[in-house]
């Protein structure tokens, strides 16, 4: 059975979302902006492993991984945003180039 959809359509959107993913982790100096780019850069990973896994009718290693990713990218996420809660306590910013005393 052949898909609907092509699967370019599906690594285009990946691209795409794993480099805006990418640009926002560089770009941004918030912790948590940096954080919404990882999540970005693992749903672009997702989108791959589920795309790649349609051409493969007989196995479901593509979604079992991401759902894998998605479990470890929310235990990623809880603990990211309760250090970040812990940072912003004790230096009141979230600005990672003016927490430079964590370095000491």
């Amino acid at each position: 059975m052949q898909p609907i959809v092509p699967i370019h359509y599906f690594l285009i959107v990946a691209a795409a979302l794993f480099s805006i993913g990418l640009a926002v982790m560089i770009t941004k100096r918030n912790a948590i902006a940096v954080l919404i780019g990882v999540e970005l850069i693992l749903n672009a990973v997702n989108l791959n492993l589920v795309a790649f896994s349609q051409y493969d009718p007989l196995r479901l290693e593509g979604q079992l991984f991401a759902l894998f990713v998605m479990v470890v990218a929310a235990a990623e996420s809880a603990v990211a945003l309760a250090i970040i809660l812990k940072v912003y306590r004790h230096y009141q910013t979230t600005d990672l180039d003016k927490i430079s005393s964590m370095k000491k």
